[in-house]
């Protein structure tokens, strides 16, 4: 069940439609649970939040919905009448790129590893809260953004994210994956400042124990591999109290 949820007081359901029809961009997301009070709380949450909710209370019709509709993004029970969670997961990934978010009440570390075998981008426990589920979505929806680049590229340092290498002035540099990623983000968002809880969060996970350090000491690990000189770096700049920022 959601642990913090927003109340329908003062909502009418033609306010709703009107606010919906007013947003003719919204997300399509395939909602699949068979509590019937949380699939409805989650509807209406939901779609205030300007997603256009398709429901599902079962495994077949989530197929069946699924196939019709074509969501931009699913979240999806695990324990379903008719046909599982897990098996629909494994199904929808060989049919659509849709970013799939599985959720669930099983917390074990096995569950979570089976759940994202199955192709799903993110695992949630229940129970959650709503700004958890809203973020995660958010989340997942800019990683499925970013599936179809191949390439980024900031003068002479390239990242090809096909074969997940990395070449400066030519040369191939050596960095592990987090490193990778790290950087893949930042060029992402050249010029903008991305705080540390952020990057936490975008390459490492949700679920990630440690804290910023570990940031500031990956950060460290780059700037020896793409800065001139790392005691004053260019490229990958400090911001005092915030965090850092891809000049380039």
């Amino acid at each position: 069940m959601l642990s913090e949820t927003k109340t329908m007081s003062g909502m009418s359901k033609s306010s709703l439609v009107s606010d919906k029809a007013a947003r003719v961009d919204m997300t399509k997301l395939l909602l699949v649970e068979d509590d019937q009070t949380l699939l409805d709380t989650l509807t209406f949450n939901l779609t205030r939040e300007g997603y256009d909710v398709i429901r599902a209370g079962d495994g077949i019709t989530a197929l069946d919905l699924a196939r019709q509709h074509k969501p931009d993004l699913i979240v999806l029970d695990v324990m379903l009448p008719g046909l599982d969670g897990l098996t629909v997961c494994r199904t929808l990934r060989r049919e659509t790129e849709a970013p799939i978010v599985l959720l669930t009440a099983r917390s074990s570390e096995v569950d979570r590893i089976v759940g994202l075998d199955t192709g799903a981008d993110d695992y949630i426990i229940k129970p959650f809260s709503l700004g958890e589920l809203l973020a995660r979505l958010r989340a997942v929806m800019r990683r499925g953004q970013h599936r179809t680049e191949t390439k980024l590229q900031s003068g002479d340092l390239i990242l090809d994210l096909v074969g997940h290498r990395a070449v400066r002035n030519s040369k191939s540099l050596s960095l592990p994956p987090k490193e990778f990623d790290l950087l893949a983000e930042l060029i992402r968002h050249k010029g903008a400042v991305l705080t540390r809880d952020l990057l936490l969060q975008r390459v490492w996970g949700f679920d990630f124990a440690g804290d910023s350090r570990t940031v500031d000491v990956h950060i460290r690990w780059l700037r020896e591999k793409i800065e001139d000189d790392p005691a004053n770096p260019t490229r990958i700049e400090t911001v005092r109290g915030l965090g850092y920022r891809f000049s380039g």
